[in-house]
Formats: C-alpha cells, sequence, structure tokens
C-alpha cells in the first residue's frame, strides 16, 4: 500500500531535535503522528539546532514510512521578555539590549554541557560570551565551532556578551522582508 506523496504546510512545536543524532520530532498543532525533523533540513533554514518547544512552520510530505518536513518556513524564537531575567543582564536597562543591532559574527567554540561558549564579530578581536539561556530564548540549543550567527551584543558586568543569537542566513532573510 503506498501512501501519497501530498505536500501540506504545518504548524507545530518541535518535541525534540538532537543534533548528534541528527534529527528530532515535531508534533502538530492539528495532531496526529509525530513529524521527522531531519538535520537536513534544518541546515536547509541556516541552521545547526533547535530548541526543544519552539514554535516552527513546516512543509511535509506524506510518505508510505510517515510524515517528514521537507523545508522549514518559519521558527519563532520564545518571547525574549525572560532574558532580563538572567543574573548578567541585572540592572542593565532593558531598552539597552532591545536597542542593539544585529552584527555578523561567528562561533568560536560552544560547550552545551558547560553552558556558554564565545564568538567572534566581525571585525572585532574580542570574545562575546553566549550562554546557554541565550540560546534557548533565541530558539537555539547548539551551537557548532564555524556556525555563522548575527548576535545582539551589549557590554555586560563580563565584558561583550550576547544577548540575542539567530542563524545568519534566518537573519538575513527578515532583513529582506
Amino acid at each position: 500500500m503506498t501512501v501519497e506523496d501530498d505536500l501540506s504546510q504545518v504548524s507545530g512545536i518541535v518535541k525534540w531535535f538532537d543534533p548528534v543524532k541528527g534529527f528530532g520530532f515535531v508534533v502538530s498543532d492539528d495532531g496526529g503522528p509525530d513529524i521527522l525533523l531531519h538535520a537536513n533540513v534544518l541546515r536547509n533554514f541556516g541552521q545547526s539546532s533547535v530548541a526543544d518547544g519552539v514554535e516552527i512552520e513546516i512543509t511535509v510530505k506524506r510518505t508510505d514510512r510517515g510524515a517528514q518536513a521537507v523545508e522549514i518556513l518559519h521558527i519563532e524564537a520564545p518571547s525574549a521578555s525572560g532574558i532580563a531575567g538572567l543574573a548578567d543582564f541585572e540592572g542593565i536597562d532593558p531598552e539597552i539590549i532591545r536597542a542593539a543591532p544585529l552584527e555578523p559574527a561567528r562561533v568560536k567554540w560552544f560547550d552545551k554541557v558547560k553552558g556558554f561558549g564565545f564568538a567572534n564579530v566581525f571585525g572585532s578581536l574580542e570574545d562575546v560570551f553566549i550562554h546557554v539561556e541565550v540560546l534557548r530564548h533565541s530558539g537555539l540549543s547548539d551551537l557548532q565551532p564555524g556556525d555563522a550567527l548575527a548576535i545582539r551584543v551589549i557590554e555586560g558586568k563580563r565584558g561583550q556578551m550576547a544577548t540575542e543569537v539567530c542563524a545568519w542566513e534566518v537573519a538575513a532573510r527578515e532583513d529582506e522582508d
């Protein structure tokens, strides 16, 4: 028995995604079986990871092996309002955090277990600290060395700190809109 290979647009929530395994699953807002989200589909969108629980819009192909995402249309990061609650940002005016421009950067290293890493903004030698909670609030779960990013940077208690992180391709697409 063959299932028709039809395409549909689906909104849902990322159930989980494991960049080491190279896949994860999305739960549709309309219910039904989990939808496979492969790392290649995520990379085509310009990201190497996605945080559990973020809202996502995808194009889904139904096959005889089940439903799988073939394209990501949009990822909605959680509300950034919670980021001001991070101890690193206490005492910093929320307007300063929101007003920081997106700057092109590259991941130097990131250790999910330690909960932090560093990136370098193009044209600057100073490292920018990235906390794992900033990633989660940005809709990401992990970063790989060399990943191209767009980050908002402020001068924090420990020096340059990222307040928002997104894949370079995502920032470029949003700039075009």
